[in-house]
């Protein structure tokens, strides 16, 4: 595997195959296994050893997904994550140490989609990273979700995956919010679990299934709210889940 000329720590590997996924992780070993483990699995992947490399490889391309460690020289992952999150919805896995569930939790507070902890399967990676896929194509690939709805005066688009305020100017939501945002203009005042969201939309791939579904929600509630005190369009219900109370028209 050659180093990029320009930038000692990024790395590529590609394949033809149009899924491209940017690997950000500083330790050389465990990105060439888990660079290799990607490719077998038929996807192309960029190596980015810093945060800086990543913004590099950003500049000269797009990517479908981005696998990102925690624990990263100078700028460390959640702070990239963040920053990702302010200007971009493509898909991020947190790699975790260990028992660092305040950074789990945290990473999918500020947009992170899934994270997966060190050591892990190489199996159970390739499946998240697949799921997420899945998840990310979700408005395109389910049947019932390709009419463009409106509630409130706010505008969903699942085919084009945008979502439009009162104003007409589009709002900013990671690949699980619209998913979550999605499955409720779908069931509007009908009450869905935690674990209906979880099917619907898979956004409790990191588990636990509770908290994965709490935190998306409650970003979604950020975008969409009037008054985030007292929520009027995604209401809680005592022991039960959750209910989207506006009226949802097909456009």
């Amino acid at each position: 595997m050659n180093a990029h000329p320009q930038a000692p720590d990024l790395m590529k590997m590609s394949l033809d195959t149009t899924t491209r996924i940017l690997l950000v992780e500083d330790d050389r070993e465990i990105a060439g296994m888990l660079a290799d483990l990607l490719v077998e699995h038929g996807f192309a992947t960029t190596i980015a050893g810093s945060g800086a490399a990543m913004d590099e490889a950003l500049r000269s391309g797009t990517f479908d997904m981005i696998l990102l460690d925690i624990m990263l020289p100078g700028e460390d992952g959640l702070s990239v994550c963040r920053r990702l999150r302010a200007t971009s919805s493509t898909p991020i896995i947190l790699v975790t140490a260990l028992g660092d569930d305040v950074d789990r939790i945290v990473g999918l507070e500020i947009g992170a989609d899934d994270y997966i902890a060190k050591p892990f399967n190489s199996r159970e990676l390739v499946a998240r990273v697949k799921a997420l896929l899945r998840r990310a194509a979700f408005g395109e690939a389910s049947q019932p979700a390709r009419t463009a709805m409106s509630f409130n005066g706010w505008r969903i688009d699942p085919l084009a995956r945008q979502l439009l305020d009162p104003e007409g100017s589009e709002v900013s939501l990671t690949s699980a919010e619209f998913d979550v945002l999605l499955a409720l203009c779908l069931n509007p005042r009908r009450i869905l679990s935690r674990r209906d969201l979880l099917a619907l939309t898979h956004v409790g791939v990191a588990g636990p299934v509770e908290r994965s579904v709490d935190v998306h929600v409650s970003r979604v509630r950020q975008k969409i709210e009037p008054n985030l005190r007292e929520p009027v369009l995604i209401k809680t219900v005592r022991m039960g889940g959750y209910i989207f109370t506006p009226h949802v028209e097909k456009i």
